[in-house]
């Protein structure tokens, strides 16, 4: 099976190595470095350095280079390009050929996941093709070929078995479900948990308040996902808690660094400008606030993750908020 992946981050780079397994992969990297060390090094000279790539992967700059002839097309790029990435290839994409999303996000204006972009600029004979990856699942564990377990979801079940078949290897597990909506909010809204718990990590709070974190974190992200038509028990799968607790206490999680530095008072511009590779979260951060309220949905470490990223609330302040609203009865998603 020859592959295409779009993207030459961390992820895109790891996904490459996977599919590697099945037959040759061609990497689409907007940098012309990481091309030019992976064809020559077999490795990414800015991401993961110090893990080397199979020889069947190769990259390009040229994006429709990239897609052309590809049986399985990955897109690994940050959910704010996915709009523009595919829609320059879109009259190169034939129906029956995989497309399968990595990107974690919500846009920004338009408050819409991944699968209503890749729906607004794909044919919709490409529809019944779409399918969107997610789980605990860290780059460099990856590309080290650690034990992997993620989720595939697919609207139709022919899609979601075939991407199954690509991606899986005896060290990257993937299931398959049929709750696209699941899979993305859950993959997409964790992060913006993530950017809490490291500011909990930060301000130098302990196991009790994780842990209350990452409950109360999956019981919103819950929320708004069965409003928007997901099945509860997806929430509580890889691509749910699996994904929350793997971004919220792993060291390798951008989303939860750029908490940890809040945490200890610096101040987001400095953060990400240290930054070479994007944390989803701060966006998808922006798009949950605005998708909750448009929804009626509560949403109380979401709002007050909003605060302290763009409305310059202190974290102790934000923690205060949380910890004294009204008292309340713990109830199913509630």
């Amino acid at each position: 099976m020859k592959s295409s992946v779009i993207g030459g981050g961390s992820w895109g780079t790891a996904l490459a190595s996977v599919l590697a397994s099945k037959g040759p992969v061609t990497l689409w990297a907007r940098e012309p470095d990481v091309a030019a060390g992976i064809n020559t090094n077999h490795r990414n000279p800015r991401y993961q350095t110090d893990c080397e790539l199979p020889e069947n992967v190769v990259a390009t700059t040229e994006l429709r280079t990239a897609v052309a002839g590809a049986e399985l097309v990955c897109v690994v790029v940050p959910s704010h390009a996915m709009r523009a990435v595919i829609g320059g290839v879109s009259d190169m994409l034939l129906p029956g050929v995989p497309i399968v999303s990595a990107s974690k996000g919500i846009e920004n204006q338009s408050l819409q996941t991944m699968e209503e972009v890749l729906c607004d600029v794909l044919p919709p004979a490409l529809w019944v093709d779409l399918a969107f990856l997610s789980g605990p699942s860290f780059a460099r564990e990856t590309l080290q070929k650690m034990a992997t377990a993620v989720t595939v979801a697919a609207r139709f079940g022919h899609t979601a078995k075939s991407v199954q078949a690509a991606f899986s290897t005896p060290n990257f597990r993937v299931y398959t479900t049929e709750d696209v909506t699941g899979v993305e909010l859950g993959g997409a809204l964790k992060n913006v948990v993530a950017i809490a718990a490291g500011i909990a990590t930060g301000m130098g709070l302990g196991h009790n308040s994780m842990a209350a974190l990452l409950t109360r974190g999956l019981a919103e992200i819950t929320r708004l996902a069965v409003k928007l038509g997901a099945n509860p028990l997806t929430l509580s799968g890889l691509a749910g808690m699996g994904d929350l607790v793997l971004t919220c206490t792993g060291g390798l999680s951008r989303n939860r660094h750029v908490g940890v530095e809040l945490g200890k008072g610096r101040t987001l511009e400095a953060i990400l400008g240290e930054m070479n590779e994007v944390a989803e979260g701060v966006r998808t951060t922006r798009s949950a606030y605005n998708l909750a309220r448009r929804e009626g949905v509560e949403m109380p470490i979401t709002e007050q993750v909003y605060a302290v990223l763009y409305e310059q609330k202190s974290p102790a302040q934000a923690l205060s908020d949380l910890m004294t609203r009204d008292l309340k009865r713990e109830r199913e998603f509630g």
